[in-house]
């Protein structure tokens, strides 16, 4: 069936962190680490919470602790107070600004063929930060994990957005960046899912990606239409 709704996961798929508030304790001492050695601590971590995840059936909430232990030890360094603070900052929702060029038009070209929603673990301040950086007019449904007391990968997260759209499981497709979470969380529900997968994390699992965003427009209709 045709896909009628695009759910999207909001950090590290629209929204990136701000390196200059999110790296500063890291940058005031003149440390500024590469985007090689930044995408490696997310394989690291993504991958450890994927396992975690398959485990336990639970979120995993150390993933920026992961993270910054690895991007840390890369860096030669340990200072566990310096750790804590950078994992602050990386969960401050407001250090979430950075788009990737051609977001908006992305996303202006999408909502001319579908309806778009978010579905984001957040704070419960996700509308807000969306409508902050102008990205706020593009989406019918903000469902954030915050305010409804639930979080991806919990099937009712899913099926909240659903009922808030109005929409059937098999014609909305969710595009996320953890697998564990938003990729079988939204199949868990009979949705379609893609992986945003900028790092590089999962290239041989034989599965629905894209490393930009401006493949999405062709990747859904090559294999949804």
């Amino acid at each position: 069936m045709p896909i009628e709704v695009v759910f999207f996961d909001v950090g590290n798929t629209l929204l990136f962190p701000d390196h200059e508030k999110t790296l500063a304790p890291l940058w005031r001492r003149g440390i500024r680490p590469t985007d090689a050695q930044l995408f490696a601590a997310e394989r690291v971590a993504r991958q450890e919470m994927d396992l975690f995840v398959s485990q336990t059936r639970k979120v995993d909430q150390q993933y920026w602790e992961t993270y910054y232990a690895h991007l840390l030890r890369t860096l030669n360094i340990s200072d566990i107070s310096l750790r804590l603070e950078l994992v602050n900052l990386v969960r401050t929702s407001s250090n979430w600004s950075r788009m990737h060029p051609g977001t908006t038009e992305v996303l202006e070209s999408m909502r001319r063929k579908y309806r778009l929603g978010v579905i984001s673990n957040s704070d419960g301040h996700m509308a807000e930060r969306l409508a902050s950086v102008g990205l706020g007019e593009y989406f019918e449904h903000v469902i954030d994990s915050g305010s409804l007391g639930y979080e991806k990968p919990s099937p009712k997260i899913f099926q909240a957005a659903l009922a808030a759209m109005q929409v059937a499981a098999d014609r909305a497709l969710y595009l996320g960046d953890i697998y564990s979470i938003d990729y079988l969380g939204a199949q868990h529900v009979g949705m379609h899912a893609m992986l945003m997968d900028v790092a590089g994390v999962y290239p041989t699992r034989n599965l629905p990606r894209i490393e930009s965003l401006d493949r999405l427009r062709d990747a859904i209709s090559g294999s949804y239409c």
